[in-house]
């Protein structure tokens, strides 16, 4: 049929099973306004995934100069979709070709031995400059863990760099083993 409109109430293959195709190449099916797809079974090519994503963590200590923003580096990678993440010369994650959009980036850091009321700061850089900051205060010979999270608009060659400043009167190490981690991903919108 050309250039008319199909009514049917079900539509099956003549066994029953199999495959069933509506439309062709380079044609768009629409689904009006107002019109719901319900989905009882495995969909397949539908939504998207939440990549670019990576995530990195450090194998060592990283020595932190006190009241210094110190870029962490983050020298392996658990995982990272598009290799968009450079874990051995500038700690960053690159948006690649094709990818702009709404990006979660998180940073956490952890510090041991701080003193009491001294303070740690996390920052997430993007571009150079700091785009969102975190404060906490330190307690008493605890190890003290910082987050910092943002949501962020990334156009494609937009980089993002994990930072760290210790507030402690003198150097302290980042700890590796306790929780460090740098990851993003992109938002499926």
């Amino acid at each position: 049929m050309a250039d008319g409109i199909l009514k049917v109430g079900t539509i099956t293959t003549s066994s029953g099973s199999g495959t069933i195709t509506i439309g062709q190449s380079g044609e768009t099916i629409t689904i009006p306004s107002g019109a719901t797809i319900t989905n009882s079974g495995t969909q397949t090519g539908f939504g998207g995934a939440n990549t670019p994503a990576f995530q990195a963590y450090r194998t060592a200590t990283q020595s932190l100069s006190n009241n210094v923003w110190t870029k962490i580096q983050n020298n392996v990678e658990l995982f990272d979709t598009d290799g968009a993440y450079d874990n051995s010369t500038n700690y960053r994650f690159t948006i690649p070709s094709g990818k702009a959009g709404k990006y979660v980036i998180l940073v956490a850091v952890n510090i041991h031995d701080l003193g009491d009321g001294k303070y740690l700061h996390s920052a997430i850089y993007k571009n150079g400059s700091v785009i969102k900051e975190d404060i906490i205060s330190a307690g008493r010979g605890i190890p003290t863990s910082i987050k910092t999270i943002t949501i962020d608009d990334a156009s494609v060659g937009d980089y993002y760099e994990a930072y760290v400043k210790n507030r402690n009167d003198s150097t302290r190490d980042l700890n590796y083993i306790y929780g460090n981690v740098f990851y993003a991903y992109k938002i499926i919108t």
